[in-house]
């Protein structure tokens, strides 16, 4: 691995002209007398054509940020010991940045504050790259490269001066899933939850028998629930819209002018969230529910909710202490949470968005999704020794173990598909397009306030009196997620 590092280094020569557009030119630190900042450079300078010399920085210590989850359960330690292991004879030392994750590189990295190399989601990454804080990458000739689909790659896309570059390296896909307690299932399930006979309980197959099991498991106990989210959350909530033709910007999301959350029948997705919400309590007006659906779920107060697959280690902690507390041992504890953790894909949707409708026609969910990746610092001084880490953490055998550490769907193709179940099956909705990748252009950090507000609003009328609702038909419906589009587009437009 050490030598294609090398070897792929030596091409990078024919980004020069990518470096003035996707990064800064220069990774030392201007002159006092200049005026500007460390780590900016002068107009022009002739180091663009150096950033990749093909020669690995001896001696060099290069800081990683790090997703907060992989840390906590020993994956970033790993990592980083296979590779420090690796280049030890260049004297290359990768170390934990201890950072916040959520940093914000465009204002630390000049100042020498932010990380070497980092890991985001792709729309995060992708707003340094508009303001020349990463660089772009030979992506090309990294080993990873045939092995990830051209939407994976397309999401750390940008387009300089009529030239596409590539300045993220995607690690794996993130879209929403559904988590349920197999062992919460109904003893009868099989006879009278599985009409079709295939297996699998209606209510995992069908969002309208998921609510359905949801009002029977509250009425039997007003301390149960079924299917529990909070509608707070954009992320999750939008999905619902796209499934009945929303979507978020246009021109494949690069039009931040054409707002989509109202287009199509996306009325039709927020009434089934708003009928879901019926089954619910008021904790899924605001944020509580994404919060504590990890106890929640682990001590058997919700059926089911829905979270990404990076953090299915958490909810699997948390239903070990609850079969711990139960009397089991620790391995045992763990042998019954694995079996009955379930991580699967979306229920279906009825056409008409009307939950009671019998034997309605069904719909695949579609779901807001994002390429989790690597980047490498405009400001680092050791940019060969970046793109030496991000190779190797994006290889194989390392995208093999974080999948069986974390849980997550590897964006490789091969990993994917060795790793199977969950992994295979998100690898396969963002080939045919059920997973809507967050747009990579700044403007995507309107669209949340004003998704909340309506998201919020919708929720809140659950629990208002017939005489204060505000959506007590469609229409209404649909004119919230217009207002809502408006909302969004004055933020991006008139108030910046």
């Amino acid at each position: 691995m050490k030598k294609k590092v090398i070897a792929l280094l030596l091409t990078a020569a024919t980004l020069a002209s990518a470096l003035t557009g996707c990064g800064t030119n220069d990774s030392t630190p201007a002159s006092s007398e200049s005026g500007e900042a460390a780590g900016e450079p002068a107009a022009g300078s002739s180091a663009a054509n150096a950033v990749f010399s093909g020669e690995l920085e001896k001696d060099a210590t290069i800081q990683v940020l790090e997703n907060d989850t992989a840390i906590a359960k020993g994956y970033f330690q790993e990592l980083l010991d296979a590779f420090n292991e690796a280049y030890a004879e260049y004297g290359i030392t990768a170390v934990d940045a201890n950072m916040d994750q959520y940093l914000d590189l465009a204002n630390d990295g000049p100042y020498g504050y932010g990380p070497d190399v980092l890991y985001q989601a792709n729309d995060v990454i992708m707003q340094y790259a508009e303001g020349k804080h990463i660089y772009p990458l030979p992506v090309e000739r990294l080993e990873c490269y045939d092995q990830i689909p051209e939407a994976a790659w397309n999401a750390y896309n940008v387009n300089v001066d009529g030239s596409s570059y590539i300045c993220g390296v995607p690690v794996n896909v993130q879209a929403p899933m559904l988590y349920y307690r197999k062992d919460l299932l109904p003893q009868d399930w099989e006879s009278e939850w599985d009409a079709d006979g295939d297996g699998t309980p209606d209510m995992i197959q069908s969002w309208s028998k998921m609510n359905e099991f949801s009002a029977q498991r509250h009425a039997e106990d007003a301390n149960l629930y079924g299917y529990m989210k909070s509608l707070y959350d954009v992320y999750f909530s939008s999905g619902f819209l796209f499934s009945y033709g929303a979507y978020i910007f246009g021109n494949n999301n690069t039009d931040p002018s054409d707002i989509g959350f109202a287009a199509g029948e996306a009325e039709k997705g927020a009434w089934v969230l708003s009928q879901l919400s019926a089954n619910m309590n008021e904790d899924c007006i605001d944020n509580t529910i994404t919060t504590n659906a990890y106890s929640k779920l682990g001590d058997g107060t919700y059926f089911a909710t829905i979270s990404t697959p990076d953090v299915y280690s958490t909810f699997l902690d948390e239903l070990v202490k609850e079969y711990e507390s139960e009397g089991l041992s620790n391995a045992d504890a763990q042998t019954k949470a694995q079996e009955n953790l379930v991580m699967t894909g979306l229920p279906q949707l009825p056409e008409s968005g009307d939950l009671s409708e019998e034997n309605p026609t069904l719909i695949d969910s579609k779901a807001m999704g994002g390429i989790n990746g690597y980047a490498v610092s405009a400001y680092t001084k050791n940019p060969n020794a970046c793109l030496a880490f991000v190779e190797f953490a994006t290889s194989y055998d390392m995208m093999m173990k974080r999948s069986e550490m974390l849980g997550i769907a590897p964006a490789r193709e091969d990993a994917a598909n060795a790793a199977g179940g969950t992994s295979a099956l998100l690898y396969e909705n963002l080939e045919k397009g059920n997973i809507i990748l967050m747009p990579s252009i700044k403007e995507v950090s309107q669209i949340w306030t004003p998704g909340q507000t309506f998201f919020t609003d919708l929720a809140k009328d659950t629990f208002r009196p017939d005489s204060e609702k505000k959506y007590w038909d469609i229409d209404l419906i649909k004119t919230g997620l217009e207002d809502m589009c408006k909302q969004i587009h004055d933020a991006i437009f008139t108030l910046e």
